[in-house]
């Protein structure tokens, strides 16, 4: 039997996975560019709408997150991660381009529409075309691409803003370079992948497991015989049959909570709400205050983000190479339980009102931590554990849990803060921690390994003939 084509499989999966990094990039440019927008469309002091620029996208996330659910069934992947692909390049035209707050808005939100198809078609995509023993592997590239896409993001940040003085006024700033012309600069930057992004996935073939879901054998073998040789697409072509073709009936919204699908769907739901209520974005969005309260001065900040965003990036390295290794499980497990102690030792840091570097190292082995575990590894569960016949819809349902989560997040931590205190905030994180890993100890499966029809067969209780 001819081996497995890796090169191919990495190949098309790199260019799936760019939708990650346009949804890591997309995501984070805005905090680089917030000093200089704010003043340019004059809400510096208007926090309702400075609230609103940056969180306006999470709109479009679940817009397109939803978008997905819809039509990722009926259209297929590959047409709506092209369709993502030209949302990223006029949300990124348009907004550094405007002169008017609500064109600025509507266009993060056209971002957020192409984030919320890429979270949730990019890994699915890769799923359904990595055989089993590798996919753990190949789903995490997508996470990587998000981390590369969050790196590149605070890199540009850095590189185009100039130097600004720590006394400089707001209309000094307005007149400036930066207030002018930088701020556009960051966010026409994204337009380069984007447009790559674009143009390659034109190139790349459909999921064979969509092929045989809509009833394309011919297309569906030959895109399953470039992936690992006749023997293996004959073997995968039939074992994705029993699963596909053998349910004719019409898929409808219904079918999500049929009770052989109920289980599953919870797990999916509870698991992408779960790696955002952990508690990780409050660090990455707090990262510049946690960075002053340690005593650095303003233009070291960006810097020092740019090294968190660095950690981030080698950390999920090592999830790569562990997934298909140590297990989705173990890994999921580890990192709730990692993230509890760290925010521990992080209330208590507060609450004893300890700062400078000991506050730093908390924050690197809780991004670390994160990186290496519930960041990729959640995105490989939720692309593995969904039947065949409903995964576009199901991972959609997880998706916008995973949106709304983190709105959820971001809108109650100063809430949360103000109430209980950075210590108690944080203890409060670690207890969701201690929930979630008995939540993944009683109830989710080890995947690793096991195709995703096995996978199907052993979640979901088949109705009797």
């Amino acid at each position: 039997m001819k081996k497995t084509n890796t090169k191919y499989i990495l190949v098309i999966s790199m260019v799936s996975a760019m939708g990650g990094l346009l949804f890591g990039y997309d995501w984070v440019v805005i905090g680089g560019a917030k000093p200089f927008y704010e003043k340019f469309f004059d809400i510096a002091a208007y926090p309702n709408l400075q609230g609103w620029a940056m969180s306006c996208a999470l709109i479009g996330c679940l817009l397109g997150a939803i978008t997905s659910g819809i039509f990722s069934d009926r259209f297929g992947r590959k047409k709506l991660l092209i369709f993502s692909a030209f949302l990223f390049t006029l949300s990124a035209i348009g907004t550094g381009a405007t002169y008017t707050f609500n064109m600025f808005i509507f266009y993060r939100i056209m971002g957020g529409v192409g984030i919320g198809l890429t979270s949730n078609l990019s890994p699915m995509y890769i799923a359904e075309i990595s055989p089993a023993g590798a996919r753990g592997k190949f789903v995490s590239l997508n996470q990587l691409t998000i981390v590369i896409g969050i790196l590149l993001a605070q890199i540009t940040n850095w590189q185009i803003a100039m130097p600004v003085a720590p006394n400089a006024t707001d209309a000094e700033i307005l007149t400036s370079w930066n207030g002018q012309t930088g701020w556009r600069l960051m966010f026409w930057a994204e337009t380069i992948p984007a447009g790559l992004f674009f143009v390659l996935m034109f190139f790349v073939p459909e999921s064979p497991r969509w092929l045989v879901k809509n009833g394309d054998k011919d297309q569906a073998l030959a895109v399953l015989e470039r992936i690992g040789g006749k023997t293996y697409a004959l073997n995968e072509y039939r074992t994705i049959s029993q699963t596909v073709l053998s349910d004719t009936e019409k898929f409808k919204l219904a079918a999500l909570i049929r009770p052989g699908l109920k289980k599953v769907l919870l797990i999916g739901i509870v698991l992408a709400a779960f790696q955002q209520w952990c508690g990780i974005n409050v660090i990455f969005n707090y990262a510049e205050e946690v960075f002053a309260a340690a005593g650095y001065g303003v233009s070291d900040i960006l810097f020092n983000i740019v090294v968190t965003g660095s950690v981030n990036l080698i950390f999920t390295f090592v999830a790569i190479f562990s997934v298909d290794r140590l297990g989705r499980r173990f890994l999921m497990m580890l990192g709730a339980a990692g993230l509890a102690g760290v925010y521990a030792l992080m209330g208590t840091a507060y609450f004893l009102h300890i700062s400078g570097w000991p506050l730093l190292l908390l924050v690197v082995l809780a991004i670390a931590c994160y990186a290496t575990s519930l960041a990729p590894v959640t995105w490989v569960v939720l692309s593995e554990i969904f039947p065949n016949r409903i995964r576009g819809a199901a991972m959609a349902a997880a998706t916008v849990s995973l949106w709304l989560a983190s709105f959820l997040l971001t809108y109650t931590f100063p809430i949360l803060n103000q109430v209980f205190g950075a210590s108690g905030t944080f203890w409060l994180y670690g207890i969701i921690c201690i929930a979630g890993f008995l939540f993944i100890y009683y109830l989710l499966p080890e995947t690793k390994g096991r195709s995703l029809e096995e996978i199907e067969r052993t979640l979901v209780k088949q109705p009797s003939p």
